[in-house]
């Protein structure tokens, strides 16, 4: 029996099966089987109207009843059927120009007498060479995108610079991280290799990547507001207990994720924890910089000053031994940060001095020997009664 969903695009499709186009906009969508027919008819009634408008605002400044009636339809039928689309999982866009064309037309369109163009009535640019109706999915050529967006840089690193930028056709903020001019083929191959472990890393507390770009070495990733170390910084002497207690527990996932993928990150820090802040307040915590990163198959080694800025522990006599005890040393090192504001470790009493004295301490033997036990101990704390603020920008750990 078919879906719900399967008989509504059964529906949709068979409506514009009735109605007829023509070659000049079948062509723009011959990569899409299933809905380009219905694309190219809605681009042509378009054009027809848009050029009739055109014609209306240069002469008579007056659209006929008929004919504004027909475009107000074809508006409503258009706004419903991508909607349609969309319930069923199908996203279709309609060209920006086209959209503002929309929004520039619809006030001035009457039911009835016909329709006054406005005086100051800008024409229609005209899309008679690409689609206007585009399926992000693939399933139809998207058309090409003119506008220039400009890069902001806003961190940088030994081998990359990162930038940020908004992206004009879904209005979203995007990061871009570019391998820097001159780089050696080993801090190159490096770049390279961080964006495929990254691209296999699917969960939300590690930093989504997205496309690779070999003609300039640089690959697009979402964008995340601030390092741990600022957001931490900014907000400490107001953050209370509950809000810190899950920043803690998001970093501990994503490491937890990544080490169950085989992966140890190496090289964590509060520059390497990044913080992606909503409008709500509502903040997601997410794991980034995997240059330096190591898969359980890999032979990937390191020198001692590629660990420079990195949370060294102290007993790791060979870097090929790194293992997941040494990474819970740094994971220490950042829980204290977290819950403190401080960046040096200064040990007191009370269940938060404890985890991070075990993370920390000399012998690793004695460490928490997985992420996931580490977890299962910063799960059950619990703040004081109060849940207050620290006063002065600290939380004493004797207060947790």
């Amino acid at each position: 029996m078919a879906t719900p969903n399967e008989l509504m695009l059964a529906d949709l499709k068979a409506k514009y099966e009735e109605r007829a186009s023509s070659q000049a906009f079948d062509r723009l969508y011959t990569d899409d089987a299933e809905f380009g027919h219905m694309f190219s008819v809605l681009h042509k009634l378009l054009n027809r109207h848009f050029e009739s408008i055109n014609d209306r605002a240069r002469t008579t400044r007056h659209y006929w009843a008929d004919n504004s009636r027909e475009l107000l339809a074809l508006i409503d039928d258009i706004e419903k059927d991508l909607y349609s689309l969309k319930r069923a999982s199908i996203h279709a866009t309609i060209d920006q120009r086209y959209q503002d064309a929309i929004e520039r037309c619809q006030p001035w369109l009457s039911y009835s007498g016909g329709s006054a163009v406005p005086d100051d009535f800008d024409e229609v640019e005209i899309v008679k060479h690409e689609p206007v109706f585009t399926r992000p999915d693939g399933a139809v050529v998207l058309a090409s995108q003119p506008e220039r967006v400009q890069l902001k840089m806003v961190g940088s690193g030994s081998y990359a610079n990162v930038y940020s930028y908004v992206d004009p056709e879904y209005d979203i903020q995007f990061a871009v991280k570019r391998a820097k001019s001159g780089i050696s083929e080993r801090d190159l191959s490096r770049f390279r290799r961080e964006f495929e472990i990254m691209k296999r890393l699917r969960f939300p507390y590690v930093v989504e990547v997205y496309r690779y770009s070999d003609d300039r070495d640089k690959y697009r990733m979402e964008f995340c507001d601030d390092t741990l170390r600022v957001h931490v910084r900014q907000r400490n002497a107001a953050l209370r207990f509950a809000t810190r207690k899950r920043i803690a527990l998001q970093f501990l996932y994503g490491l937890n994720y990544i080490h169950s993928e085989g992966v140890l990150h190496r090289d964590v820090s509060l520059q390497n924890v990044l913080v992606k802040t909503y409008p709500s307040g509502a903040v997601i915590v997410k794991l980034s910089d995997f240059g330096l990163s190591k898969e359980e198959q890999s032979d990937f080694t390191m020198t001692q000053t590629e660990l420079r800025g990195t949370i060294r522990d102290p007993q790791l006599e060979s870097l090929k031994a790194y293992s997941v005890v040494n990474e819970i040393y740094s994971i220490g090192w950042v829980l204290n940060f977290i819950f403190s504001g401080k960046e040096s470790l200064s040990y007191s009493d009370g269940p938060v001095a404890d985890i991070v004295k075990k993370c920390t301490n000399p012998n690793p033997a004695n460490r928490y020997q997985s992420a996931i036990d580490l977890i299962a101990d910063v799960e059950v704390l619990e703040a004081d009664p109060t849940d207050e603020p620290a006063s002065n920008g600290e939380v004493p750990a004797v207060d947790v």
